[in-house]
């Protein structure tokens, strides 16, 4: 692929866009930027606030501890979090530096103000509006589609901003319809690596500080250290244990940042750190190194385009296939070893549900990163799943079209099912 190619630019945009920090799981972080932002808008401590959240926003914030809160937890904890030590400028880090005094504030306002939640459904999966008052004043923040999309701001009735949204596009971020696999191989073969890398360093810096902390330190169930333990540490229990450790960190109230793929976390460790384990035991050098991160990178944002960033499938599916794939391409594979390592592995995991974030996705990582090495040793061994066998069809990316309507619109309803459940 030339430089000249719009869809290079596009590639390398596309992970610039993808790969930013977040510091805690990022549906609570996402809460507490708006009410942070609305909180600036009010200009004052509010008295009273409202949280309006799709369905799919209750499921992934409802379990999970907010960092910088002393092990808070909850839609109400996240917007608190980020009313009283929300810096809005920070984005995705807006709760990154906090005071012990304002950890004792939250506790305070939690206990005494009134904070009340409401399950909207304005026909969009991504939806977070926060209205804060104070007096006869009032400010509000809507945030839709992605994380850091404030799409409507009002004060007093005052229209400070208003961007139409229009069912659920992505405006203002590079069309991810230009992604294909064939093209995410050609790019990867071809691309300037000092293009990308900055953007694929400070993932690789940042993934592995969290994960090593999640091996260190008590957090969740430590689904990492029960892998090496139980199972021994040869690369492939390393490749699972990292992105589990990461993820017991995360989901539990660890205080680093991660670089995060299609607005998760999670998924930004699953698809970097077995890619990681895999070139250090492979002894890659740092170009073939890099290029295998912008693969998996780039493949697993292409499955989630059709998908969406919220559904009741699980993203660590697409990311652990996409981990196979960057695998598969650092133990000398080429474009048919990568396509045919995506589809054995989505054959394999793509039933497996969101049920929220919480500490069991660290157990689904590591099931779905084996599931993409096991894609890849089935496929160099003569083995292969077939267009027919079940969701799979012949050309990997019809099978990744069948996928995300398969986690767009068949699974709808499950999503309403599973939010039914958690919020009884």
């Amino acid at each position: 692929m030339k430089k000249s190619d719009e869809r290079y630019s596009a590639y390398v945009q596309i992970l610039k866009e993808e790969l930013v920090p977040a510091m805690g799981c990022t549906e609570p972080i996402a809460l507490a930027y708006a009410a942070a932002k609305a909180r600036e808008v009010l200009g004052c401590l509010p008295e009273r606030v409202h949280i309006g959240a799709s369905g799919s926003i209750i499921k992934n914030v409802k379990s999970v501890i907010v960092p910088n809160t002393d092990h808070l937890k909850g839609i109400p904890a996240a917007a608190v979090a980020g009313i009283i030590a929300g810096r809005p400028e920070k984005e995705l880090e807006v709760i990154s530096e906090v005071s012990r005094e304002e950890i004792e504030e939250m506790q305070e306002f939690l206990a005494e103000k009134e904070i009340k939640v409401e399950h909207i459904d304005h026909g969009i999966t991504f939806d977070i509006i926060v209205t804060v008052s104070a007096g006869e004043s009032y400010a509000q923040v809507r945030i839709a589609n992605y994380h850091t999309n404030i799409v409507h701001i009002d004060k007093d009735g005052e229209i400070l901003l208003d961007i139409p949204v229009r069912g659920e596009s992505e405006e203002g971020l590079t069309d991810r319809s230009l992604l294909t696999v064939e093209g995410i191989w050609d790019f990867v073969q071809t691309v300037d690596v000092e293009d990308i890398r900055e953007v694929l360093q400070r993932q690789i810096d940042y993934n592995t500080a969290i994960a090593e902390e999640g091996l260190r330190g008590n957090y969740g169930a430590n689904i990492g250290n029960v892998i090496l333990e139980a199972y021994g540490d040869d690369v492939r229990n390393r490749a699972k244990a990292m992105a589990a450790a990461g993820s017991d960190a995360r989901m539990n109230g660890c205080e680093l940042p991660v670089i995060i793929n299609s607005g998760s976390g999670n998924q930004g460790m699953t698809c970097s750190l077995p890619v990681l384990e895999y070139a250090k035991e492979l002894k890659a050098d740092r170009e073939k190194m890099f290029r295998a991160l912008a693969l998996s990178n780039l493949v697993a944002i292409h499955q989630k385009t059709g998908i969406g960033r919220l559904s009741a499938y699980c993203g660590a599916v697409s990311a652990g296939a996409a981990a196979g794939a960057g695998i598969a391409y650092l133990c000398g594979g080429g474009y048919e070893e990568i396509a045919h390592t995506v589809v054995n592995a989505l054959a394999i995991v793509s039933g497996m549900v969101c049920d929220g974030a919480k500490a069991s996705c660290a157990a689904k990582i590591a099931a779905s990163v084996d599931a993409g090495i096991l894609g890849y040793n089935m496929y160099i061994r003569g083995q292969q799943f077939y267009g027919g066998d079940g969701i799979i069809t012949k050309g990997v990316e019809k099978t990744i079209q069948n996928v995300g309507r398969l986690g767009k619109e068949g699974m709808r309803e499950t999503n309403e099912e599973i939010i039914k459940i958690m919020v009884e």
